[in-house]
């Protein structure tokens, strides 16, 4: 007879094998969701049925009527298309979070492979700087910059690109000082391989698949950021838009027209949500141990 436990033991890997069965289409829908968003931020200019900045104070505040009046989304407090407002504000908040996420993943993996190969002082010093930046909340961070330096387009990237360099740091250290004690790297160092040649070639790719994971992890944070940077009024200022700074200008009229803020939070929302779900199974897929584990 089987026990109680197998048969807990067994129902186990089962319901973890049915709900893998339905997890590629999650991941499916999150994937076609972004082709989608990257699509209509690359063409947001020849997709939008208006101009963004056109005012027409005669059709303010129309509700959305994709038949009738030709604004599908309705338009917003200034006779402004809404869906052409948020296909440019996908438009720029996509570009600040490709941005910001590449100078974070630049910064961070740079200090973390100097902290690996220098070791000592400045080994401690950059470490010391990651456990400021990961006990500090960035919100705080941020505001200040913003405070101290003024509010630019080039400025507000750099700032955002702060956010979550530390983790790259941090990941790209340790990787980097367990691959430089394998055989193989000591052999080729034994050879006279530079350190350029060495770091490269043997050592950057394998610290690429956490790099990309990490970059998935981030990615919505930064656009998290962006868009609560924006809602408070320190983001993105006119004449561009962004999807944060439209939910600033929607919540006065949450009650009266709320197609105006309920547009651009549903894609923040699918939109994060995504880049999640593709992060998650990347990184499940990239790996080893999580794979080996649910195996």
């Amino acid at each position: 007879m089987t026990s109680v436990d197998d048969n807990v033991s067994t129902a186990a890997p089962m319901s973890r094998r049915r709900f893998a069965g339905h997890l590629p289409a999650i991941i499916v829908a999150a994937a076609i969701w972004l082709v989608v968003v990257v699509v209509a931020a690359v063409f947001a200019h020849q997709l939008a049925p208006h101009d963004m900045a056109a005012i027409n104070l005669r059709a303010r505040l129309l509700p959305p009527d994709p038949f009738g009046s030709g604004y599908m989304l309705g338009t917003d407090e200034l006779g402004r298309d809404v869906l052409s407002r948020t296909l440019a504000a996908t438009q720029t908040s996509l570009s600040i979070a490709l941005l910001g996420t590449g100078i974070g993943a630049l910064l961070g993996t740079l200090l973390g492979l100097l902290a690996a190969h220098f070791r000592g002082l400045l080994d401690e010093l950059i470490m010391t700087f990651v456990d400021f930046q990961a006990s500090m909340p960035f919100l705080i961070i941020a505001l200040t910059m913003l405070a101290f330096f003024g509010n630019h387009f080039a400025l507000f990237i750099v700032v955002v690109g702060l956010l979550g360099w530390e983790r790259y740091a941090r990941v790209v250290r340790s990787v980097t000082l367990v691959v430089q004690s394998q055989t193989y790297v000591l052999a080729v160092r034994q050879l006279g391989a530079g350190p350029f040649r060495l770091y490269l070639r043997h050592i950057l790719p394998n610290v690429t698949n956490v790099i990309i994971v990490n970059m998935t992890l981030v990615f919505p944070e930064i656009i998290l950021l962006e868009s609560g940077l924006s809602f408070l009024g320190v983001g993105i200022q006119p004449p561009l838009t962004s999807l944060g700074s439209m939910l600033g200008y929607g919540r006065d009229y949450l009650t009266t027209a709320p197609w105006i803020a309920l547009a651009p939070a549903a894609v923040l929302f699918l939109t994060a949500l995504s880049i999640s779900l593709v992060g998650d199974w990347l990184r499940d897929k990239l790996d080893p141990n999580l794979r080996r584990h649910t195996e």
